[in-house]
């Protein structure tokens, strides 16, 4: 099996986890390579059903390597609390299936409560944020003011390390907010009740995966959110702080001279987007609510309702581009079987014009859809594992968003479990 990204082509939730899970049976490590623990993989398997926040959706499968890279938000405090979780639950986790970057940056505590803060003060401005301190995070990152991980197998280098920053942050929370300051005495205790837990898993993973590619193991690059969520190709400033693009992939997992050799672009048969910003396709009223509960679209990490649309091919052919897509996995396509008329969001009306390419980001506050209408299938679909089991109306929906976007959909998923899955074109043979 090829290098291979599962990144997201729209606003993240698209069902990442699910795909990455139904195909790390083959491969033999899976990295996750950006953003934190402020968005869920919802994953569903013989072991039940699954939100994971930090960790490779990989971890389920026995002989798999998962590793976190240096361009993650490594929060010790959420990682610690999701491998107990999922111990508890019969998931063998070790240091033998799970490796973690020594060049990741910690997640202090004080970078949640930064995020909230600032939250505060914008009030009715506010960026949506899901308060887990992943702006403020990368923020100081690229000040050059976080903590490497390694530094925890360095003890006094760390304490001395922490204790700058320390002075540094209180100005900012007392000053700027008003906030209670930190001491190190808090730090200790934090360090000692989560980070240092994690020094058995600690290592160069850019050697690791190095020794991989020599070894000629198949590498699963996974991604968190989707392509308009990147910080700079996305609808900043309503993005995630990190790049979510499959370019950035082999950079924030630690092996920069790794080739990708395909991107599996995830999309969903609708549209859902948490969070604020501009969604053009978005629905209210009666009809989002139906779609919402037929969906069960509720944010993995926050519980909140997802906002939702039909299927936005001006956004996905942009997040296709994007992310340099080579086939698409549409999710979730059972969803849409209560519909009569199944509605397709195929352009925006700005002013007197409309546009099938997507907009530069002020534009998109007075973008207007133009939607088209195709017939449902008015039917559960999700026992279906061939094409040919599929309706044709359902297969007709499939084919009309293959053409818009450009790009071939390999794969077809009827359900959240493993085996709910239709396998076309190229993942057919």
């Amino acid at each position: 099996m090829k290098n291979c990204a599962i990144v997201g082509i729209n606003w993240g939730d698209e069902g990442k986890g699910r795909m990455v899970d139904l195909l790390t049976g083959d491969f033999d490590v899976v990295v996750r390579y950006q953003g934190g623990g402020n968005a869920g993989h919802t994953v569903v398997n013989e072991l039940g059903k699954f939100a994971l926040h930090l960790l490779p959706s990989g971890i389920f499968r026995p002989g798999v390597v998962n590793v976190l890279g240096p361009g993650v938000a490594l929060d010790p405090e959420n990682l610690w609390t999701e491998m107990e979780d999922l111990r508890s639950r019969g998931v063998p986790i070790s240091p033998e299936n799970l490796k973690i970057s020594d060049r990741a940056s910690l997640l202090l505590p004080w970078h949640r409560d930064l995020d909230a803060l600032e939250e505060q003060r914008l009030a009715d401005k506010q960026y949506g944020s899901t308060k887990q301190g992943i702006a403020p995070f990368y923020s100081d990152k690229y000040q050059k003011k976080t903590v490497l991980s390694g530094e925890l197998l360095y003890p006094e280098e760390y304490r001395e390390h922490l204790r700058e920053l320390l002075e540094w942050k209180n100005l900012t929370l007392t000053g700027v907010y008003g906030a209670e300051p930190y001491t190190m005495e808090t730090l200790e205790r934090w360090t000692e009740e989560y980070a240092r837990k994690l020094l058995p898993f600690l290592t160069d993973t850019g050697a690791f995966l190095r020794e991989a590619r020599e070894r000629k193991k198949s590498i699963l690059l996974e991604a968190q959110l989707g392509a308009l969520r990147d910080l700079d190709y996305g609808i900043y400033p309503y993005t995630t702080s990190s790049n979510t693009t499959a370019a950035y992939a082999p950079i924030g997992a630690g092996l920069p001279s790794l080739r990708i050799d395909e991107v599996l672009g995830v999309v969903k048969a609708y549209s859902t987007c948490v969070g604020e910003g501009p969604f053009v396709c978005e629905l209210f009223g009666e009809e989002a609510e139906k779609l919402r509960e037929a969906g069960q679209e509720y944010g993995a990490k926050t519980g909140r309702p997802r906002r939702v649309g039909p299927i936005d091919l001006v956004a996905t052919r942009y997040g296709v581009q994007v992310q340099g897509a080579t086939g698409i996995a549409l999710t979730k396509l059972d969803v849409l079987g209560y519909l009569e008329k199944i509605p397709l969001c195929t352009g925006y009306r700005i002013g007197e014009k409309v546009t099938k390419e997507f907009p530069y980001p002020t534009e998109l506050n007075s973008a207007q859809p133009v939607m088209e209408y195709m017939d449902g299938w008015g039917c559960d679909i999700s026992s279906a594992r061939s094409w040919e089991e599929l309706p044709r109306e359902a297969r007709a929906y499939v084919q009309r968003i293959e053409e818009a976007v450009g790009c071939p959909i390999d794969y077809v998923s009827v359900g959240p479990e493993r085996d709910s899955i239709i396998l076309r074109g190229r993942a057919a043979k």
